[in-house]
């Protein structure tokens, strides 16, 4: 059984004293039975964050790293710093590190292994545009993603990584995917991991939804079989929204 995973992305919102708010109200409603949670502030609330949420099972993650352990590479942290800081996770190839930093798949690919020789787990992000979707070339997209991303890796490899599908269209417009359309491209990402790794390291594997994940479609979305759990943006900056999520009921 793969254990659910609830992940926010707060981007760039939430300064230390707001993460120190957020984590206080969080902590305080949670209880005691609840999937896998992990929250992603920005660089400078790490350490606020790291002491927020220290003794309770909430996980650190970062919402991004670089290829390289050091060096002159200014404006950049890398996998070995942010373990340091208290990171469990990392999320790369956000499609906004793609879209708007210029990403390809093969900095992505760097940054992965970059983040599995520092022992962070790493959520690789996947998804198409609208034009992709209306076009009929959603799958041949994340084909081309995967492949590039994950080029050379091994199943023992694979096995430590977290995927997240996220349909650029959907990301912040409100638009969602329906149930069965996300249950259909994340059996295809399933699909496409046993052909490539086999089918032990393609049923490990978690696959998250990160297209305008809210409390009124979660359930829904969390009732698929290969939906693992959600890469949530907006709605993990109000506690009680994300509380929602966490507490999702799956029929």
């Amino acid at each position: 059984m793969r254990r659910p995973l609830i992940a926010g992305n707060w981007k760039l919102n939430k300064n230390q004293e707001e993460t120190a708010a957020f984590a206080r109200e969080l902590l305080f409603d949670l209880g005691d039975e609840f999937p896998e949670v992990m929250i992603a502030p920005v660089f400078t609330s790490l350490a606020e964050a790291k002491q927020a949420f220290a003794n309770s099972p909430v996980r650190l993650g970062a919402q991004n790293c670089y290829a390289e352990t050091g060096g002159a590479f200014t404006g950049e942290i890398s996998a070995e710093m942010l373990k340091e800081a208290g990171c469990d996770y990392v999320i790369l190839g956000h499609s906004e590190r793609r879209e708007i930093f210029g990403e390809d798949d093969t900095l992505i690919r760097r940054k992965i292994l970059a983040a599995l020789q520092a022992r962070l787990l790493p959520i690789l992000c996947i998804g198409e545009s609208l034009e992709h979707r209306e076009s009929g070339q959603t799958e041949v997209v994340l084909q081309k993603q995967l492949q590039g991303a994950l080029a050379e890796f091994t199943p023992e490899q694979v096995e430590h990584l977290t995927l997240a599908y996220e349909p650029i269209w959907a990301i912040g417009t409100g638009k969602t995917a329906t149930p069965e359309m996300a249950q259909e491209t994340h059996a295809f990402i399933r699909n496409w991991l046993d052909q490539h790794f086999g089918d032990i390291e393609a049923q490990k594997v978690r696959i998250l939804y990160g297209g305008s994940v809210k409390p009124g479609n979660v359930d829904a979305l969390m009732a698929q079989p290969d939906i693992d759990g959600a890469l949530v943006g907006g709605a993990s900056l109000q506690s009680k929204d994300f509380l929602r999520l966490i507490r999702f009921e799956q029929g």
